[in-house]
C-alpha cells in the first residue's frame, strides 16, 4: 500500500520515510505519464482501473458514468464481477454507487455482511464475495456537486479500506476526473475536424457538378440538413459516399 504522508496520525503512526515519500511521488508521476499517454477515453479508463489494482488495496476495480438520461453506465472494470455489481445497482436503481453519483459523495462499507444501508443489495454482492467496497466521484469543471462518474474499488476482505486508502482512491479520482475532462475533449475536437473535412468535401463535389461557390454550396448543405432535419456531417457524408443529397 502506498503511504500518505500527509494524512497520518504522527501520533500513532512511525514517521515517514525519504523513500516512502519518494515511492509515493514516482508512483502518482507514472499515473499521470499513463494516463497523458492514453490515446481516448476508454483507453484513459483502462488505465485508471488497473493502476487502481496497484495503489490501493482492493481486489477489483471499475468506473461508471452518468449518461446524459442520468442514467449510471459501466465504463471500465478489471473484472466480470465488477459488472455484475454494478448491474445489479443499475436494475434496481439503489445502491452505493447511485448515492455517490446523485449525491456526489463518497461511500465506504466496511463489511457488506453487516451493513444496512442496501439490504438487498449488500446480500448479493456478499455472495460474489465482495466483503468491503469504496466508491469515490469523479467529478470535472468548477461547478459544485458536479459528478460525471464513479471510481469503485472492491476488496474480499473485510474492513479493507483504511485511511490512507481512502486519500489514494481520491488522489487518483482527480486524477482521472482531468485525463477523462481532456480526453473528452480531444475527442470533441477530433470529430469537430472530421466533420469540417467532410463538409468541405462535400462542398467541393456541389461546386463542381452544379458550378457554384463555396457559400452557395454550404448554403444547399445545410438547407438538405434543416430539410431533413439530419445533422450537416450525416448530410456531407451521404452526399461523398452515395454522390446524392438526402431526400
Amino acid at each position: 500500500m502506498i503511504a500518505v504522508p500527509l494524512l497520518r496520525d504522527h501520533a500513532l503512526e512511525p514517521p515517514v520515510t525519504e523513500p516512502e515519500l519518494a515511492h509515493s511521488a514516482d508512483t502518482f508521476a507514472r499515473l499521470a505519464i499513463e494516463l497523458h499517454d492514453a490515446p481516448g477515453v476508454e483507453e484513459t479508463l483502462d488505465a485508471v482501473v488497473q493502476f487502481a489494482l496497484q495503489a490501493v488495496n482492493c481486489t477489483y476495480a471499475g468506473v461508471a458514468f452518468y449518461t446524459r438520461g442520468s442514467q449510471a453506465e459501466i465504463a471500465a472494470v478489471t473484472d466480470q464481477v465488477v459488472t455484475d455489481i454494478y448491474e445489479l445497482q443499475i436494475a434496481a436503481d439503489s445502491g452505493p454507487l447511485v448515492t455517490a453519483l446523485r449525491d456526489s459523495a463518497t461511500v465506504l462499507i466496511r463489511d457488506t455482511t453487516s451493513d444496512g444501508r442496501w439490504p438487498d443489495w449488500s446480500t448479493k454482492v456478499a455472495a460474489l464475495g465482495i466483503r468491503s467496497v469504496l466508491d469515490v466521484p469523479l467529478a470535472t469543471g468548477d461547478a459544485p456537486r458536479r459528478t460525471v462518474g464513479v471510481l469503485g474499488l472492491y476488496s474480499t476482505e473485510p474492513d479493507a479500506f483504511g485511511t490512507d486508502d481512502e486519500a489514494i482512491a481520491h488522489i487518483l479520482a482527480r486524477h482521472a476526473s482531468v485525463a477523462v475532462a481532456s480526453a473528452r475533449h480531444e475527442e470533441t475536437m477530433a470529430e469537430a475536424v472530421d466533420a469540417r473535412k467532410l463538409v468541405g468535401q462535400a462542398m467541393g463535389i456541389l461546386m463542381e457538378r452544379f458550378d457554384v461557390d463555396g457559400d452557395r454550396a454550404f448554403a444547399i448543405l445545410k438547407r438538405y440538413s434543416q430539410d431533413t432535419n439530419t445533422k450537416l456531417r450525416d448530410v456531407a457524408q451521404q452526399l461523398i459516399d452515395t454522390r446524392k443529397l438526402p431526400h
